[in-house]
């Protein structure tokens, strides 16, 4: 389930870069304008964000990540001490948003051609050439990748806590064990999303050195990295059906003993029954995160529809 959380968190961030290198893209072709188009096309072809914005959105969503958590401790601290039956629903409302989160990004693949995502791009362009401040339209992405972190932290400091209180630990112990997991997850999380993100600048220091090993390997890096980041998308959007499902189907036991059936009727497979057994429920809560995605953004799409008629 961590592993899930961390690549939904990498897919989110890496859609905040991609509308971040279109805006770097413009902002450095108007600076650097007397040096001509090439410089600003050059500066685009290591990585898709100017390597001065990498590492300032990650560290801006970590910053988010560690706020989420300030919040969410003492919250799941209370909600623990005094309705303990509002955290199944809570986390179900989670699990559904992000379920909710993939599906609206798989539909918007499918259902939206090229044509309207070069109007997006289009209009993002416009909005730079009218003076807006590219800043705070990073902002606004930026929000969107905390929301997304908000919801896996709290699944993180819930399980978390469901640990912690079957020791029966006491409440000063429980506080220290909370604090100390959110600490050591948002480095941690946050430290592999900045390093995946710096491979392409890693290549490039390779690729500059005198040493043919050195060279080549720095080529591998240039040529990986944004196959990585398009790989890590769809593997991100993926974990985020998994997790919402996973979520979801811990709390809805008919779902949860579908799951569990399902391993167990592959289990005896030959050869490969212990590796379909522990793949099965995954797959089962990828299902049902589509389902469940695909069903809430129909909800959101017709109470739109119903506001705009109003």
């Amino acid at each position: 389930m961590a592993a899930g959380s961390l690549l939904a968190l990498i897919d989110d961030i890496a859609s905040v870069l991609d509308d971040v290198a279109l805006m770097s893209k413009v902002a450095a072709k108007k600076t650097a304008g007397v040096l001509g188009d090439d410089l600003a096309l050059n500066a685009q072809q290591v990585t898709g964000v100017n390597a001065d914005r990498e590492l300032p959105v990650v560290w801006a969503v970590a910053l988010g990540s560690l706020r989420n958590k300030a919040i969410l401790v003492p919250a799941a601290l209370a909600i623990s001490a005094f309705i303990p039956q509002a955290i199944t629903p809570l986390l179900m409302i989670g699990g559904a948003y992000l379920c909710f989160e993939g599906f609206e990004k798989v539909a918007h693949k499918f259902l939206h051609g090229a044509g309207e995502d070069a109007a997006h791009e289009q209009e993002l362009v416009s909005a730079l050439a009218a003076g807006a401040d590219m800043q705070a339209v990073e902002r606004d992405k930026i929000k969107g990748a905390v929301r997304t972190d908000f919801i896996l932290s709290a699944e993180i400091i819930v399980i978390a806590l469901g640990v912690v209180n079957e020791g029966g630990a006491a409440f000063g112990s429980q506080v220290a064990a909370l604090v100390a997991v959110a600490i050591v997850m948002t480095i941690g999380v946050y430290g592999v999303v900045a390093g995946i993100v710096k491979i392409d600048d890693a290549g490039l220091y390779l690729s500059r050195r005198q040493g043919a090993f050195a060279r080549a390997s720095g080529g591998l890096l240039l040529a990986a990295a944004p196959r990585l980041m398009k790989a890590l998308s769809v593997i991100g959007t993926i974990a985020m059906f998994m997790v919402g499902g996973g979520i979801i189907g811990h709390a809805f036991a008919p779902l949860h003993h579908l799951a569990e059936g399902a391993a167990a009727a592959v289990a005896g497979v030959p050869l490969l029954g212990r590796v379909l057994a522990a793949l099965t429920p995954s797959v089962v809560d990828a299902v049902a995160g589509v389902v469940v995605g695909a069903v809430v953004l129909l909800v959101v799409s017709l109470v739109k529809r119903l506001r705009g008629r109003r």
